[in-house]
């Protein structure tokens, strides 16, 4: 708009000075700007993108290919289009990224009418997570470069990168409440909830206990038998939020507490038993943007700014899976940890104190800290009181920092266990299931 501001004033001064080739000249120019001006909106409007991933659900170090495919549908070629793909700043924060890009995610390129073109790159996800991918940004303008038009086209998708899960082989972390179903010696109790089979009817035996079904169907009283009193299962407390991570540390600590995690939940599934994930950290998904994308803007980094994921998030409700017996439940905590963000809201103490009437006291308690913190020694020492199984896995490196965070924790009558590096989750609930 400048620019036509100074034509305007300076053929007012050829009027004023009588001459006809300046005035010529900006005739001319204004001609020009206006026919490249309609041309770049013409161009930027016939075009549009595809995208294809190979892949939305990945493991670590899975190799994932993306192609792009742009289209001019309008009956005027396009000089040139430099296209991009936007990927969210959160893949390349560490190195190595999140996402090792192996080929150019950038293309400059021209289109003749009616004329489709590829883009095709690939990556190698190093680290788990929650990612965006696209949408594209697509620059096109003039030859003279007068005017410039930049266009988000084709919707963003979202690749789930899993965390690894690590074998255990054997496991135990509470010493007085091992984890796994622990049958009483003597048939003291009976679980009314778990049916182990039928007998025939004894006298003395409650309405209650009577299995109709198989009254009718073998036309004699049967009672049902109750399997014994257990004690079973996790309900794994994972702190993610900030103050427990140095950043010189990460994002190592947090994604060694994340495999932790996981690896336990695993083995704990597979024994079949009941399991369970709370975390005060946040869920990457709730940060998408939640607009259109096909809009028109000024500049590039209007545009990228445009397709990138909120990096805001307010949330203080904790993330949970409630713990219980399921054959989904690996899954649904697999895909929440893949997902989930170092949080500033809810700390640890607040998170225990906020979920404890929803944690089941059958199940033991497993807390993944990384800080030494008063308040959270308190707070699980309270729930060690009220009569919940917990212990502690602490996740730093230093021996000296383990001790220093331990002693409380031992002090309140919490089994502690040091997770220093990955192979200590392979060590660490191998003790007393066989004792």
């Amino acid at each position: 708009m400048k620019w036509v501001v100074v034509i305007l004033l300076v053929l007012g001064f050829s009027f004023v000075i009588g001459s006809d080739f300046l005035a010529y000249g900006m005739y001319s120019l204004l001609t020009l700007m206006a026919a490249s001006l309609w041309l770049s909106k013409h161009w930027s409007a016939q075009l549009s993108a595809i995208r294809e991933c190979s892949q939305l659900k990945a493991e670590i170090d899975d190799h994932v290919g993306v192609e792009l495919e742009v289209t001019n549908s309008g009956k005027l070629p396009v000089p040139w289009i430099l296209l991009e793909d936007v990927l969210s700043k959160k893949a390349f924060e560490h190195t190595p990224p999140s996402l090792e890009l192996q080929s150019n995610r950038i293309k400059l390129t021209m289109l003749k009418a009616n004329e489709s073109k590829k883009l095709r790159y690939h990556f190698k996800c190093n680290r788990r997570g929650f990612y965006q991918l696209g949408p594209t940004v697509l620059e096109t303008g003039d030859l003279f470069g007068l005017h410039r038009r930049f266009q988000i086209r084709s919707e963003p998708q979202y690749l789930t990168v899993y965390p690894k899960v690590l074998p255990i082989d054997g496991y135990d972390l509470s010493s007085r409440r091992p984890i796994g179903e622990i049958k009483m010696t003597h048939r003291l109790f009976e679980d009314p909830t778990r049916i182990a089979g039928v007998r025939a009817y004894q006298e003395g035996d409650p309405l209650n206990r009577i299995h109709w079904r198989a009254t009718a169907r073998t036309g004699k009283l049967q009672s049902k038998i109750y399997e014994s009193s257990t004690v079973a299962g996790l309900t794994v407390i994972l702190d993610f939020h900030k103050n427990g991570f140095q950043r010189q540390h990460e994002p190592m600590r947090s994604e060694l507490a994340v495999t932790a995690a996981i690896s336990i939940v695993n083995t704990v599934q597979l024994l079949g038993q009941q399991v369970g994930l709370l975390t005060n950290g946040r869920d990457a998904a709730e940060r998408m943007r939640q607009q259109g994308w096909d809009v028109e803007l000024d500049d590039r980094q209007q545009a990228q700014q445009a397709g990138a994921m909120l990096a805001e998030n307010d949330r203080l409700r904790p993330l949970q899976v409630p713990t219980q017996r399921s054959s989904e439940q690996f899954h649904r905590i697999q895909e929440l940890l893949a997902r989930v963000e170092i949080s500033d809201g809810l700390e640890f103490a607040s998170l225990l104190l906020e979920a404890q009437s929803r944690v089941p006291r059958d199940a033991t308690i497993l807390a993944i800290i990384s800080k030494e913190n008063t308040q959270s020694a308190i707070a699980l020492g309270n729930l060690a009181r009220q009569g919940f199984a917990v212990s502690a896995m602490i996740n730093v490196f230093d021996p000296a920092e383990y001790a220093q965070i331990s002693g409380p924790l031992i002090a309140a009558g919490i089994d502690t266990h040091h997770l220093q590096n990955k192979d200590s989750v392979l060590h660490i609930c191998r003790k007393q299931i066989l004792r």
